[in-house]
């Protein structure tokens, strides 16, 4: 497998690098403190068609693949993890159902205005009691005529303040498990849809997080993904690629994390010389780029193999399994690098890392990523 970047990657890395260093990097500490991303920086990613990549141009987007899509996440959390996040949320994880999944006519209504990111979408699937066995949601969907009738509690969903196309996870019969789960298109506006209060979180700041409501919510049966019973294929579909996008957030936020350490450490100085010089600390760096290289090519390779169309699942959630954890691994060393100074908000490694924790616990815990990959070795194990 060859990992050398075709010149519309490059285009595409230097474009997303070029503003992350020169426009959105200047604003991070701001975005963090305020919680909030200015309008234009929104817009100005949205000009430089970041939230299309990946996307099919008959659809409104700018093309290119899901290498593409993961090089431009790692790139927009190199600056400002928060920020980032709205595109991974919107277009990487909620569009999923529809581009994956949804007739032609749900493609043409909803992707272009997200592609273009004139509007977000959420990913409606997350319930108080409900988070790494979606078999379980709870939120239901009654069927009355032509349409469904649904009810519930939904939380941690990332865009849903601002979002303007919901793709909702709900059952149409409990009893089923996971054979009654139905995907569903909700749109900004409908009556019995309701968003909660901005949630308060360590990290990610700048992404707002908030609980969905619905009650006695209609929704026209032609905005099912797919058909009764796939909701699970549905959902599914889209976690297992935006898992890449996550190991690639990871993956930028440890690379920050890297670099800042590295040049703090040419020019801190201890015992009349730059603390570089001292072996515990170049230990420290070479084990700290070695294991962001390494997640780096897990990444890339479920990226590339999502992209050829072969299965990936088994690659995204290693990817998303060591990124993540190995961007906890750098963030913490980066910050003892610095020692003191990192425990301070002045210096930047104190965000990094915690932007860094989420990455373990969304789109599926580091624990269920090893249930997943070793029934899967099990399992392949055992048809030889």
């Amino acid at each position: 497998m060859d990992f050398t970047l075709t010149e519309e990657q490059k285009m595409i890395q230097k474009t997303a690098r070029d503003f992350a260093r020169n426009e959105l990097m200047p604003l991070a500490a701001q975005i963090d403190k305020e919680d909030k991303v200015p309008p234009g920086i929104r817009k100005r990613m949205a000009d430089l068609g970041f939230f299309g990549v990946g996307i099919p141009k008959e659809y409104g987007g700018v093309g290119g693949d899901y290498l593409s899509r993961s090089i431009v996440a790692e790139e927009l959390c190199y600056a400002s993890a928060g920020t980032g996040l709205i595109i991974l949320a919107s277009t990487g994880l909620a569009l999923g159902p529809i581009l994956k999944f949804g007739t032609e006519e749900q493609k043409k209504r909803y992707v272009p205005a997200l592609a273009k990111g004139e509007k977000l979408a959420a990913f409606v699937e997350t319930e108080p009691d409900v988070g790494s066995n979606p078999a379980e949601v709870r939120t239901t969907a009654i069927k009355d005529g032509d349409e469904y009738i649904i009810n519930g509690n939904k939380v941690f969903i990332t865009n849903g303040d601002e979002a303007s196309v919901f793709t909702v996870l709900a059952t149409t019969d409990r009893s089923l498990g996971a054979r009654g789960l139905c995907m569903f298109i909700v749109e900004k506006g409908t009556p019995g849809l309701s968003i909660g209060p901005e949630l308060q979180k360590l990290g990610i700041h700048g992404s707002t997080q908030t609980d969905v409501y619905f009650n006695d919510c209609r929704v026209p049966a032609a905005n099912i993904i797919e058909k009764e019973g796939m909701g699970l294929k549905v959902a599914f579909g889209a976690i297992d690629s935006s898992r890449i996008e996550v190991a690639a957030q990871a993956i930028g936020i440890a690379q920050a994390a890297f670099d800042a350490a590295f040049d703090y450490a040419e020019q801190r100085m201890q015992f009349a010389r730059p603390i570089i010089k001292f072996q515990a600390i170049q230990w420290m760096l070479v084990d700290m780029l070695n294991a962001i290289e390494a997640a780096r090519l897990l990444t890339h390779k479920a990226a590339c193999l999502e992209d050829q169309k072969k299965p990936f699942f088994m690659e995204a959630a290693r990817a998303k399994l060591m990124a993540s954890e190995m961007s906890h691994m750098v963030t913490h060393k980066a910050i003892q690098i610095f020692g003191g100074n990192g425990y301070c908000t002045e210096y930047p490694v104190e965000r990094f890392m915690r932007d860094a924790r989420i990455t373990e616990i969304y789109e599926g815990t580091s624990e269920m990523q090893r249930l997943t990959l070793i029934r899967n070795m099990i399992d392949a194990r055992g048809k030889k």
